[in-house]
C-alpha cells in the first residue's frame, strides 16, 4: 500500500465467527477473530463493539469501516446508522454494508464477472455483469437454500424415515441418523426441540457425501444438490448475461458443500453443459479479503448498487 491510501477496518461478520482485518498503508495485515452474530440480538450495535474494540486494541485511526455480513437484510442495511453507533474519532470517512454474498464474490472473483455459489449449512448465489447483479436463492432453510448442507441433512432424514415406514428404500443413511438417534420414532421430537436444530440438520450432510459411493440413495441426494446449485449458478448467469458479452462467464463454487467430491464434479458437468464456454475458477480468497476489498470498488462496479454506503 503507498502511504495515500486509507486505513480500512473489514468485517466478515457470520454466525459461526466474526472475522476482523485491519489494512494500513506499508503494514501487514493484521486479523482478529471474534464469536459469531448473536442473532436474537440487534445487529449494528454488535459490528459497531467489534470495530470499536479492534480500534482501541490496535491504536487506529480508521479512515474506512467495511462489513460483509451473514444474512443482512434490508431493515439492518443501514451503513450511516451503523456509522452514527461507531464511535470512533471523526477520521472515519466512510462505512460500507454489505450482504455477505457481496463479499464472498469479492473475495473468490474480485471485481469480475460471473457468478459465485456459496454453500454451507445454507446457500447464496450472486451473479454480477458489467451492469447487473441478481441474488439467487439464500432464502433460508424454510423457503430455500437449495442443495445447502441443511437441505442434504433434511433430504436424508426423509429417505430415512421413508425406508423406516416402509415407503421408501432400504439405505446406509439410517446407519448414520441412528448414529444421533437410536430411537428413529423420537427423533422427530428431539430434533424439533433443539435449538441448534439447523445446524444439526446440516451437519448430515458430510456423511451423507461419505456413503454415496456404496448407498444409491445417499448418492441420488448428492447429485440433486449438485442439480439444484447448478441451476442457481446457470440462473444467475443467465440474469446478467448482456448480448454483446465477449469474454465467457466465470463459476466459483465455494463453501463446505462443495468438498464432497461427487457434488462438486456433477455440479461442474450441468454448469457446462448450460454454457460450454464456462469457466470453472478456483476462489481467489476468502469473505474478509472480500470485506476488505469493498474499500476499493470501483465506483463504475455493478456491485455497488448492492450496498450500503455513508460519507
Amino acid at each position: 500500500m503507498s502511504t495515500s491510501e486509507p486505513v480500512v477496518l473489514a468485517i466478515d461478520a457470520g454466525q459461526t465467527a466474526i472475522k476482523v482485518r485491519v489494512e494500513r498503508p506499508a503494514t501487514a495485515p493484521v486479523d482478529r477473530l471474534f464469536p459469531g452474530i448473536r442473532t436474537h440480538e440487534p445487529l449494528l450495535p454488535q459490528l459497531a463493539d467489534v470495530a470499536r474494540a479492534v480500534a482501541a486494541e490496535q491504536h487506529l485511526t480508521v479512515d474506512v469501516v467495511t462489513a460483509g455480513v451473514s444474512g443482512l437484510t434490508r431493515h439492518e442495511s443501514d451503513a450511516s446508522g451503523l456509522h452514527r453507533m461507531l464511535g470512533l474519532p471523526a477520521d472515519v470517512r466512510r462505512v460500507i454494508l454489505a450482504h455477505d454474498s457481496v463479499t464472498s464474490f469479492l473475495g473468490a472473483l474480485g471485481e469480475g464477472t460471473g457468478a459465485v455459489v456459496a454453500a454451507g449449512t445454507g446457500v447464496v448465489t450472486l451473479g454480477v455483469g458489467r451492469t447487473r447483479v441478481a441474488r439467487v436463492d439464500g432464502w433460508g432453510n424454510i423457503m430455500g437454500d437449495a442443495g445447502s448442507g441443511y437441505w442434504i441433512g433434511r433430504e436424508a432424514l426423509d429417505a430415512v424415515m421413508r425406508a423406516h415406514d416402509g415407503r421408501g428404500e432400504r439405505t446406509a443413511l439410517t446407519g448414520l441418523v441412528t448414529q444421533q438417534w437410536p430411537d428413529l420414532e423420537s427423533a422427530y421430537i428431539e430434533l424439533q426441540a433443539a435449538e441448534d436444530r439447523v445446524f444439526i440438520v446440516a451437519s448430515l450432510a458430510r456423511g451423507v457425501a461419505e456413503l454415496a459411493a456404496t448407498d444409491a440413495v445417499a448418492a441420488q441426494i448428492c447429485l440433486r444438490a449438485a442439480r439444484e446449485l447448478s441451476v442457481s449458478a446457470t440462473s444467475a448467469l443467465r440474469r446478467v448475461a448482456e448480448a454483446d458479452d465477449v469474454d465467457p462467464p466465470a463459476v466459483c463454487a465455494i463453501g463446505g458443500v462443495f468438498r464432497a467430491d461427487v457434488i462438486r464434479e456433477r455440479f461442474g458437468e450441468l454448469v457446462r453443459e448450460a454454457f460450454p464456454t464456462v469457466r470453472l475458477e478456483p476462489s481467489h480468497g476468502s469473505g474478509i479479503d472480500g470485506a476488505a476489498a469493498l474499500a476499493h470498488l470501483s465506483p463504475s462496479h455493478a456491485l455497488l448498487s448492492y450496498v450500503s454506503t455513508s460519507g
